[in-house]
């Protein structure tokens, strides 16, 4: 599968919301959530998307914006996940030393 979005190709196909995802006889429920992410050390982006890359099969869409003003980045990303998956996503980022994360899970 291709993403307009993100032009980045997907090894599995796009799950929708409340779809399972199967792993031979288990499969686990997948979430929409959107983790946020502000960058205000800028030395830490290479590690931002080293991460986000390992994640890319549950990423749907992703959004930057650089603030000039404030001297930070404002990140968006989109995920289709199981929970754990996604708060894996989100701690990795939250340690990065400048870099803060929240997310908002779909019910």
């Amino acid at each position: 599968m291709f993403s307009r979005i993100t032009g980045t190709q997907y090894s599995r196909s796009y799950a929708p919301f409340g779809a399972h995802i199967f792993l031979g006889d288990e499969s686990m429920e997948t979430r929409v959530a959107i983790v946020a992410i502000i960058v205000e050390n800028g030395e830490n982006v290479a590690a931002l998307n080293d991460i986000l890359h390992d994640y890319s099969e549950h990423i749907i869409g992703r959004m930057g914006l650089p603030y000039r003003q404030k001297n930070v980045n404002i990140i968006s990303v989109m995920v289709d996940a199981p929970h754990d998956v996604i708060s894996a996503l989100s701690g990795k980022i939250g340690r990065l030393d400048g870099v803060n994360a929240k997310t908002v899970y779909s019910k």
